[in-house]
């Protein structure tokens, strides 16, 4: 008697229940379903799990945004992964636009933890064998996980949306600090060679999202200055910069951002701050409590259906980024 198989790969795709809209969206891009299943949360906050459908040799991709409350998603996650592992999924990938805890990816004093690289530890033992992510604060997070981690940018479509609108002639790219100019290059060069300043500031170790913004490093007068980061927390250190911007004879501030945390009081700071745009991705999902007039949303779905296909595919993720990333 001989024994036969099936040897065509099963991509499956699973969503926590923190971000539905983003998973539905991928899903769509995707042209496949969200595998169904059973989540609930029990009377003492400990989370359940359980699919619908056979996992068995598939390719899983786990969808999980990370809002408040982080640490809830971040062990649904977890316990996602643990159901896929003992359900024999072939293959797991966690796929996390927002990558929680990525801002304690060092020891700044003594007696801090590096929670970036617990994070990778809990995915790891999880199950997870692969880690799909976009704009992580800083890029040696990737070494953290022992195993592939596919580092999405969502600079090429918010560079795209400001060339539309604003075009390049009169664009200055803004760093809000020192830390992230090598991330302005880039910005630079995609703005047809745009020239480039940063906002020098100090922040005080012991008070958690408090910057002082001092002097803009850089000409931008009468410039119109693209203010870049990955995230926006509170808003503190974007409306800073732009104050400092206006004060050095700036014109209009765009200000672009990956990742729209907008924890209370940004969506305040943010609409009062003398920006005239505000654009960021749905890494995180933005209810209708933390929009404004002047903010635009732009979808991440189509970069990560991309991601996802080429991986399933074994195909190159650098080519999304025309070999550049």
């Amino acid at each position: 008697m001989k024994w036969t198989t099936d040897a065509r790969k099963n991509l499956m795709l699973f969503s926590g229940r923190a971000h539905p809209e983003l998973a539905a969206a991928v899903a769509e891009e995707l042209g496949v379903t969200i595998t169904p299943q059973t989540a609930r949360d029990f009377a003492n906050g400990e989370i359940f799990v359980r699919f619908e459908e056979s996992v068995r040799g598939s390719d899983a991709f786990v969808l999980q945004g990370m809002p408040y409350p982080t640490n809830q998603w971040i062990m649904e996650m977890l316990i996602m992964i643990d159901a896929l592992k003992r359900g024999s999924a072939k293959r797991i990938t966690a796929v996390l636009p927002f990558y929680p805890y990525a801002r304690q990816d060092k020891k700044h004093r003594g007696r801090e933890p590096i929670s970036a690289r617990l994070v990778a530890d809990l995915l790891k033992t999880a199950g997870a064998d692969r880690i799909i992510t976009v704009d992580l604060h800083t890029d040696q997070i990737q070494g953290f996980f022992d195993g592939p981690v596919d580092h999405m940018h969502a600079q090429g479509q918010l560079a795209e949306y400001v060339r539309e609108n604003y075009g390049t002639d009169n664009i200055c790219v803004v760093s809000p600090d020192a830390g992230r100019v090598k991330v302005g290059e880039k910005w630079a060069d995609a703005l047809d060679g745009a020239p480039m300043a940063f906002v020098h500031k100090t922040r005080d170790p012991d008070v958690a999202n408090q910057i002082v913004a001092n002097r803009v490093v850089g000409d931008v007068a009468g410039k119109t200055c693209v203010l870049i980061d990955d995230m926006i927390d509170t808003g503190g250190t974007i409306a800073g910069a732009v104050k400092v911007l206006k004060e050095a004879g700036a014109g209009d501030v765009i200000i672009a951002t990956t990742h729209g945390v907008f924890s209370d009081p940004a969506t305040e700071r943010l609409s009062s701050c003398g920006a005239k745009e505000v654009i960021a991705t749905d890494t995180l999902p933005i209810g209708p409590d933390k929009q404004f007039a002047n903010l635009t949303v732009l979808s991440i779905a189509p970069l990560l259906a991309q991601t996802i296909r080429e991986v399933f595919e074994n195909g190159s993720v650098t080519s999304l980024f025309d070999g550049n990333a």
